[in-house]
């Protein structure tokens, strides 16, 4: 599993060190600990990323989703 930040561009550092562990499903306390900022600047950073407008994207691979190779299994019959 690959995680992709459209508009990271936008964002400053430590706002994409909170909206990655958040979007990987971190709680701010641990977020917080593990950045030794207080959970209130981890509020702040994330809502400040989140009016920036980034966008997260999962990227699969096929294998992962049991769908790799359907086009060539279909393909061959023809």
């Amino acid at each position: 599993m690959k995680i992709e930040i459209r508009g990271a561009e936008a964002l400053s550092f430590r706002e994409r060190q909170v909206v990655v562990l958040k979007e990987m499903g971190e709680t701010a306390e641990k977020i917080a600990k593990r950045l030794g900022i207080t959970q209130s600047s981890v509020a702040t950073l994330y809502n400040r990323a989140k009016t920036k407008g980034y966008e997260v994207v999962i990227v699969l691979p096929g294998t992962a989703l049991g769908i790799s190779g359907a086009d060539e299994e279909d393909n061959e019959g023809e």
